[in-house]
């Protein structure tokens, strides 16, 4: 039986299926490493223009020290010296209101772009009592120093800061880099008059700030009640961290989002006033991120990621994930002509149309590189299409025969397409498509005598003896 021609083609169709695997892995390796360049191309961005931002503020900080004498030493060794503390003490806005806008900006090296954008933010925060700006002695008789009071604006990123105007009330106040914070160096501060210190009917400040970074902006929720509002022309926005926007609209024209949280809800003030991180994921390259950092080490926050879901590598990624399924339905189809029409393909002529198959992917993902998607793709299929429906014309014996299979593989083509534009559904319509396609296999296969394929002929039906009736009694003799 091992040496029937339907088992040595099995066994030839099982090597050349693994070497069309073979294939594609490589395929997929040339993907993933214009993925990975695509990567060092962002990386390279961001380190010539700016990386992803964050912004933190504003905020109220005054660096004080309490110094006080001391007794040391016993007997002869007795002597006064002087013991210091330095500590920060800090006011955060009861009322703070963010609106931004952010316009997106394309960048490239070489065949590689990488989203930017220009963010434009208006910040509005209002303080109550300015109380815990005073110091609070600690020992007795101890000197108090406490330098001015400081209001500060810290972002992910100094070099994306293009513009800024601080003002609080009438009074436009000069602004100077850095914050003066031992933990939030990054970003850009004011000096206040010492008068704002402990002033209980407190005051109200904004910040006009032009900021640009690389694909993603996070926020902190530093006041007692946050509101923030942002729109941009993006229409494929990605939420993340631990606050998703209370309000929403995506259409294809861009989005917005509005948060409003509450220092009930979150406990940002806690964690910046006690020097928390403000990390947003190990590859997310925030500049205070920190190696080894868990949750409970993190200040809250949230972001958006300017996300492109039909970026060309990543579509090209997915796409040859369905290499398997293509070879697979392709040879079925193949076999069924074979099988239906009575004919016979040798194995090399699947290896070549395998080979056909295969060489879609490279195609879309060398052409994507130069072209838009849709076009490559159009471009890549079509090709592939025409070449497999002239070759079966010739492998099957006509152009009847070569033409449906070429409309096939053009409808599989069709389906893969809309797979790659799916987000939500593609797992769905996959399965569905699936499905039929095993159904119709089956169907049209009803009738084959798979026995008779296998052994040569129709198998043996068992007999059945025939029924023993009595025999008629003979008439006696008169």
């Amino acid at each position: 039986m091992l040496k029937h021609p339907l088992f040595t083609k099995l066994a030839a169709l099982t090597a050349i299926t693994v070497l069309l695997l073979f294939g594609l892995g490589l395929i997929e390796d040339v993907v993933r490493d214009r993925l990975r360049y695509r990567s060092i191309t962002a990386q390279s961005v961001a380190e010539s223009l700016a990386g992803p931002q964050t912004l933190m503020g504003p905020m109220i900080h005054s660096a004080c020290v309490e110094s006080w004498d001391e007794e040391a030493g016993k007997g002869d060794e007795r002597r006064m010296v002087e013991r210091r503390r330095e500590f920060i003490l800090t006011a955060m806005p009861e009322q703070l209101k963010l609106a931004t806008g952010a316009a997106m900006e394309e960048r490239a090296r070489g065949l590689h772009k990488v989203n930017t954008y220009n963010l434009k933010a208006n910040v509005t925060a209002q303080w109550g009592s300015l109380a815990s700006l005073l110091p609070q002695s600690s020992m007795k008789n101890s000197r108090m120093h406490c330098g001015a009071p400081i209001v500060m604006m810290a972002v992910g990123d100094a070099r994306g800061i293009r513009t800024a105007q601080f003002a609080m009330g009438s009074q436009t106040l000069a602004l100077k880099p850095g914050t003066f914070h031992p933990t939030y160096s990054r970003g850009l501060h004011a000096v206040l008059p010492e008068s704002v210190r402990g002033k209980a009917d407190g005051l109200t400040a904004t910040l006009d700030l032009e900021l640009v970074g690389t694909e993603r902006l996070a926020i902190v929720p530093l006041g007692g009640n946050t509101e923030v509002l942002m729109t941009s022309s993006w229409p494929h926005p990605s939420f993340a961290g631990r606050f998703l926007p209370s309000e929403r609209e995506v259409k294809k024209t861009g989005f917005s989002a509005q948060w409003r949280l509450s220092s009930l809800a979150t406990t940002a003030q806690a964690d910046i006033a006690n020097g928390k991180r403000i990390c947003l994921g190990a590859d997310e390259g925030s500049d205070y991120a920190h190696s080894g950092a868990t949750p409970g080490d993190c200040a809250d926050s949230f972001s958006v990621a300017f996300i492109d879901p039909v970026n060309p590598y990543s579509l090209s990624d997915r796409a040859t994930k369905y290499g398997v399924l293509f070879i697979a339905l392709t040879f079925v189809a193949v076999g069924l002509f074979e099988l239906m029409k009575k004919l016979r393909v040798h194995p090399v002529q699947y290896l070549l149309v395998g080979s056909a198959l295969c060489s879609f992917f490279l195609l879309l993902v060398s052409l994507s590189e130069h072209l838009p998607f849709g076009i490559s793709y159009a471009v890549a299929a079509s090709a592939c299409v025409l070449l497999l429906a002239y070759y079966a014309s010739h492998m099957l014996g006509g152009l009847t025969r070569g033409i449906p299979l070429g409309a096939g593989i053009a409808l599989l083509y069709g389906l893969l397409y809309v797979l790659l534009q799916l987000e939500q559904t593609a797992l769905a319509v996959g399965a569905i498509a699936l499905f039929l396609v095993l159904a119709a296999v089956m169907v049209l296969t009803r009738k084959v005598n798979w026995y008779g394929l296998s052994q040569g002929g129709t198998p043996p039906r068992p007999t059945i003896p025939p029924v023993q009736r009595p025999a008629a009694p003979r008439a006696e003799a008169a």
